[in-house]
């Protein structure tokens, strides 16, 4: 994540919080934390308002990325994962990409059946050895 949007999710977490403890949270120095609010203030993802001798922080509900990769997308959505906030009630359920099949891999993908073969690793398809010089590996460890 960029330290603006570490910035702006902190800021979501607690609206009244102090941007010194922002930059505590985020290991960034207090002076950066407060460019990086007046830059998010002024491309208009949040609002400063004055809550007596303190600032009080207020996320633009229909701020949207500007980068072309996720033009179009709404803030309020990344901040609603990383915030683990509970969305509006008006929200629309989220949608699963994946159909209940292509889910129960890792990570939602189908399984890959077995790299080995039917005469398991090491092997060629007839059973016996690879040949010099060939790999043995199945695949990365993840």
């Amino acid at each position: 994540m960029t330290n603006h949007a570490r910035v702006l999710v902190a800021i979501a977490r607690d609206p009244a919080v102090r941007l010194r403890d922002v930059a505590t949270v985020c290991g960034l120095t207090e002076r950066t934390v407060q460019t990086i609010v007046t830059d998010l203030e002024s491309d208009g993802y949040l609002r400063r308002v004055r809550d007596g001798r303190r600032n009080r922080y207020e996320i633009s509900a229909g701020a949207v990325f500007r980068h072309p990769a996720e033009a179009g997308v709404q803030v309020a959505g990344l901040l609603t994962l990383l915030t683990g906030a509970a969305a509006a009630p008006d929200a629309p359920p989220p949608t699963p990409d994946l159909t209940p099949s292509e889910a129960n891999g890792p990570i939602g993908m189908a399984p890959v059946p077995d790299a080995a073969g039917p005469a398991g690793p090491g092997t060629d398809a007839k059973g016996g050895s690879p040949g010099p010089g060939a790999s043995r590996s199945r695949g990365p460890a993840w």
